[in-house]
């Protein structure tokens, strides 16, 4: 086959910052210079408040939830982007009677160095 598939398996999720997870990158197939993962905040929960020293993203798939960003709310919701510097507190709640999902895509220096190599190996000077 043409195209390399990860498939998302939801009955396989860890349980991961207070979300249920499934990690589809790093990918054997892909090389890529990030890491991400599918998240699953159910109705009534929230996320971990947490930082780290990677950039994030997380991209909202389905429903409505809220994004607690150092102190401060903003509603997030189906198609919404959002951006997190390193260090910053994080999580995601979710209040509502419905799962919330999102994709969730992070990366840092090591990362895009070790992309880089792997890009270049073997290649001719």
């Amino acid at each position: 086959m043409a195209v390399e598939v990860v498939r998302l398996e939801r009955d396989a999720f860890l349980h991961e910052y207070g979300v249920d997870t499934q990690r589809l990158q790093p990918w054997a197939v892909l090389n890529a210079p990030f890491e991400a993962s599918w998240a699953v905040v159910r109705a009534g929960t929230r996320s971990t408040l947490h930082s780290h020293h990677e950039h994030e993203i997380f991209v909202a798939v389905r429903g409505e939830a809220v994004i607690e960003c150092d102190g401060e709310t903003t509603t997030f919701r189906t198609g919404d982007v959002a951006f997190f510097q390193p260090g910053l507190l994080h999580r995601c709640l979710n209040d509502g009677s419905e799962d919330f999902e999102f994709y969730s895509v992070w990366w840092d220096k090591d990362m895009a160095e070790r992309f880089i190599s792997r890009s270049h190996a073997g290649a001719r000077a």
